[in-house]
C-alpha cells in the first residue's frame, strides 16, 4: 500500500510562487513516474504535470507550462511543484498522484494512488 501526502499549499497573491510537497510511503516510489492534477469547486479534476520515474521525462498541461516545475527526488521520496507567476485560476485543490507505469500521462485512469490534497488559493 502506498500513501501520498502533499503539503505547501496556502494563500499568495497573484504573480508569486508556491511551492508543493509530496511525500509517498512504501517502497515503490522509485518504480513509478508521477503527477500533479488540480480540482477547482465545481470542476473536474484536471491535470497539471507529470514526471517519470528517473525525473528524466516530464510533460505539463498547456495552461501552467513555462510557470509550474515538476521534480522528483527518489531518495526522499518525494515529488514537487514548483508554481511560479500564480494567477488567480490557479486556485483549486491540488493533489499527487502515483503512476501506474514509469511514465504516466495526463489520463485520471494512468494513476494508481492519491493523496488528500492541499489548498492552493491564489488572491487578485
Amino acid at each position: 500500500q502506498v500513501q501520498l501526502v502533499e503539503s505547501g499549499g496556502g494563500l499568495v497573491q497573484a504573480g508569486g510562487s508556491l511551492r508543493l510537497s509530496c511525500a509517498a510511503s512504501g517502497r515503490t516510489f522509485s518504480t513509478y513516474g508521477m503527477g500533479w492534477f488540480r480540482q477547482a469547486p465545481g470542476k473536474e479534476r484536471e491535470f497539471v504535470a507529470a514526471i517519470s520515474r528517473s525525473g528524466g521525462r516530464t510533460h505539463y498541461s498547456d495552461s501552467v507550462n513555462g510557470r509550474f516545475t515538476i521534480s522528483r527526488d527518489n531518495a526522499k521520496n518525494t515529488v514537487y511543484l514548483q508554481m511560479s507567476s500564480l494567477k488567480p485560476e490557479d486556485t483549486a485543490v491540488y493533489y499527487c498522484a502515483l503512476g501506474r507505469s514509469w511514465a504516466p500521462g495526463s489520463e485520471l485512469y494512468e494513476y494508481a494512488y492519491w493523496g488528500q490534497g492541499t489548498q492552493v488559493t491564489v488572491s487578485s
